[in-house]
């Protein structure tokens, strides 16, 4: 039997972390509910409190518990992530998932037995820049960006000695992850810094009669017509007017799904698989969560789950495989 996959599942909230337990998850990933973490929306998150319950609750199921702080400190003022990483060291995470080299630097030396991931948000995609972490920052796993096919990752995992981690469900990212200004430009709030891309204040739904026109900032993002799904208004997945032809420029909405590609994952190596979604109700997490508990057990033995249908919950009503099968060049 081949080492089955381990599931990683969003909590953006207590309810919703108490859902990706129940359904089966290995792991979730958390963040406190302040700037220190990459989805710090109003009505996400956890105080000191609700996490130390967090982790009791999933402690007693077998669960584990990472803790996201994987923004970039504000230059002169480190004070919000560095008591993030010693709460987190208190508390008793199973593993903390950094993205910026001085935090690292502050976590190893600080709590050199509290397990460092590496977000993301860190954009590290090569055999030098993995091997940096790891040698530097006792790094013992990558969260990879969702750039490469699964013959890169292949690759790569020969020549590292640490874990990776990918996304296997929910919402797709263009751009390069932990570099990305688009959102900045629009809002003046940056995702690498404040953790918000695309924030809610920031966003206007405007009833135009025959259409419905999303907004993000000064910014018209997407107008919709009658029947249309209209999306949230994130400028990457906005449709603009080019050479006299209204498309999505950058990407359409559509979820990543890796459900039907698990054995070759598998042998390419990959440890971890994560779905996306902290700013997702638990129902969402408990469905997804559900059905890929089954399919990774399946794939483990050697065989085939009958998946469950999640396009009625994926973005834009559509699945992709994303670069793991890139068919373009």
């Amino acid at each position: 039997m081949t080492q089955a996959l381990e599931l990683i599942c969003p909590a953006g909230t207590p309810a919703a972390l108490r859902a990706a337990v129940d359904a089966g998850g290995d792991a979730v990933y958390a963040g406190f509910r302040d700037e220190t973490n990459a989805r710090n929306f109003p009505g996400l998150n956890f105080s000191r409190e609700e996490l130390r319950d967090g982790l009791a609750y999933a402690h007693e199921r077998g669960a584990r518990v990472l803790l996201a702080i994987n923004t970039y400190p504000r230059a002169g003022d480190p004070g919000p992530w560095h008591r993030a990483v010693d709460d987190a060291a208190a508390l008793g995470v199973d593993a903390v998932i950094l993205a910026d080299i001085g935090l690292a630097d502050y976590a190893a030396r600080r709590y050199p037995e509290l397990r460092r991931h590496l977000s993301v948000q860190a954009s590290a995609a090569n055999p030098e820049a993995i091997g940096f972490y790891h040698q530097a920052f006792g790094i013992k796993r990558v969260v990879l960006p969702r750039v490469l096919t699964v013959e890169q990752i292949a690759a790569l995992n020969r020549e590292i000695a640490v874990e990776t981690e990918i996304f296997a469900f929910g919402g797709l990212c263009v751009m390069a992850e932990g570099r990305c200004s688009l959102s900045s430009y629009a809002t003046g709030r940056s995702p690498n810094i404040a953790g918000v891309c695309s924030p809610a204040s920031h966003v206007r739904y405007v009833d135009e009669g025959d259409r419905l026109v999303s907004r993000l900032g000064d910014f018209t993002i997407n107008a919709f017509g009658e029947g249309e799904q209209a999306g949230y208004p994130t400028l990457c997945k906005g449709r603009f007017r080019a050479l006299g032809k209204a498309s999505y420029l950058f990407e359409e909405p559509t979820s990543l799904n890796v459900a039907h590609i698990l054995p070759e994952l598998m042998a390419a190596g990959v440890s971890a698989l994560k779905i996306e979604g902290r700013q997702r109700g638990k129902a969402y997490v408990a469905a997804v969560v559900r059905a890929f508990r089954r399919a990774i057990d399946a794939a483990a033995a050697g065989e085939t789950a009958d998946l469950d249908d999640l396009s009625a919950i994926s973005e834009g009503g559509q699945e992709t495989q994303g670069a793991y099968q890139k068919a373009w060049r």
